[in-house]
């Protein structure tokens, strides 16, 4: 029989994944991306070696020269893989092998002292380095954006809800204030965990031996200090990479992962939490705000009329998938023995998954903050839904010094359940109770009714999120 004839695979396009598909992220987290950060961590390990004088600065040099990822075959090396359960072992052959093209003395001292772990872990914190860069800089872009509309919309009236039903009045300013604040927050545990991602450093279990074996055969002198060429090497290395130094060996302390993983869980459940108001607010019934639309985009198939919030539904869905990525990035902390047979495994794919999804999330709030239309006016509609029930508790609060609290409640409570219940405003409701003849007049219940004016402190609470400026914080 014949095979069926195969054609090549092509690269994971994000056809199911549109919250990060065309992103900087997806690029910065591809295969070719941590291809060339595993070579990046092969080249800073040898000119950390060169400084410290245990290997050539001329052999150090041409790996840098030659450690291009667009020299090697992606899928060859990916397949290989599968003989030895990691990239590193298939790259630093391949790698060997074009360098020793050039000058085969040089190939000698690709991945000297070395272990796959090292190699790979430090490139996975390359490819998140540069991964959280971007993200970085699109929170703090949503951020300012934020920032602007808070402080437009810091008197803007509007219901607030509490277990999807009108509670209380708030401002549309103060809710963006609140978006504003979760996006600064993940913006710090992510710069912090950014400031903290490690080399990883240890050898084939953690010792060091095979750096320090190879250090003293190549040493002038021929041997070294253990503690001194160690620091050193950690240190060189950390430079080398702009990665920071740890204080132990991490190959069984997963401790950076599970961090990394934490701090990205909050990001996207962040600008979820943006993104499932927006849903909200864009409900045909509220009208409150819409996402920008571009020609054509939140198209549907079938009903030609809908303009679908087509940011909000991809950031949403963005932060229901990383915190279960995270979970599992936390749960590799199990690791057992030096080197686990499974659990380093397992994170790799969860990293990446977690990095393009929150990148994809934060790139598409900073259009979401950028463009968002909002409606004062259907605010204002909205307000007046219930006729004047928004502020009962402000009524009952006026009458407990005379009724006491709990009366006063009781009595509001029967009072708007009537004015639903009728189909009446909570005004006539109130007028023509027995218990509160001579309490108020007329224009005293129109103004305590009024929900524009029981707002609390909203725009001082706006004016304290914005520093009183309507800007961020710059120090």
């Amino acid at each position: 029989m014949t095979a069926p004839h195969r054609t090549a695979l092509p690269a994971d396009s994000g056809i199911l994944s549109p919250v990060r598909a065309g992103t900087p992220v997806e690029e910065a987290t591809g295969d070719l991306a941590w291809l060339q950060a595993m070579l990046d961590a092969e080249t800073a390990l040898a000119r950390a070696q060169a400084r410290l004088g245990t290997l050539p600065r001329q052999a150090a040099a041409v790996l840098t020269r030659l450690g291009r990822a667009d020299r090697f075959d992606l899928r060859a090396l990916a397949l290989a893989s599968r003989e030895t359960a990691n990239p590193v072992v298939g790259l630093v052959a391949a790698f060997s092998a074009v360098v020793a093209e050039e000058d085969p003395a040089a190939a000698e001292y690709v991945h000297r002292g070395s272990t796959s772990q090292d190699i790979f872990d430090t490139g996975a914190m390359l490819v998140a380095a540069r991964a959280l860069d971007l993200v970085l800089a699109d929170l703090r872009t949503t951020a300012e954006e934020l920032g602007r509309l808070a402080a437009a919309h810091r008197d803007t009236p509007m219901a607030g809800r509490t277990l999807a039903l009108h509670a209380v009045p708030t401002t549309f300013g103060l809710k963006v204030a609140g978006w504003r604040q979760l996006v600064l927050e993940s913006a710090e545990r992510l710069a912090r965990v950014r400031a903290s991602l490690p080399v990883s450093l240890g050898g084939a279990a953690g010792t060091l031996a095979g750096y320090l074996q190879y250090a003293a055969l190549d040493s002038a002198s021929g041997g070294v200090d253990p503690g001194e060429y160690t620091d050193g090497l950690v240190t060189a290395y950390a430079e080398e990479t702009g990665l920071a130094r740890p204080g132990l060996p991490w190959h069984a302390l997963r401790t950076p992962l599970a961090d990394l993983g934490a701090a990205l869980a909050h990001t996207a459940g962040a600008l979820g939490k943006i993104a499932v108001d927006v849903q909200v607010l864009s409900r045909t019934e509220i009208g409150e705000a819409a996402e920008p639309a571009p020609a054509g985009r939140g198209a549907s198939s079938a009903m030609p009329h809908k303009r679908n919030p087509v940011l909000a539904t991809l950031i949403r869905s963005a932060a229901l998938q990383v915190p279960v990525l995270a979970a599992g990035l936390t749960q590799c902390l199990t690791s057992e023995d030096e080197r686990s047979g499974g659990v380093w495994h397992a994170e790799w794919a969860l990293l990446r998954e977690a990095l393009r999804l929150t990148g994809g999330a934060a790139h598409c709030a900073v259009e979401l903050a950028r463009g968002l239309a909002v409606h004062p006016e259907r605010m204002r509609a909205n307000l007046a839904l219930t006729s004047g029930a928004l502020v009962s508790e402000r009524i009952a609060a006026t009458l407990a010094p005379r009724l006491g609290k709990a009366a006063a409640k009781q009595l509001l409570s029967r009072a708007a359940a009537s004015a639903a219940g009728e189909g009446l405003p909570l005004r006539d409701v109130l007028a023509e109770l027995p218990e509160l003849q001579g309490v108020f007049d007329k224009e005293q219940l129109d103004e305590l009714l009024d929900p524009t004016r029981y707002t609390g402190a909203a725009g001082v609470l706006v004016d304290r999120a914005l520093d009183g400026h309507g800007h961020l914080r710059r120090d």
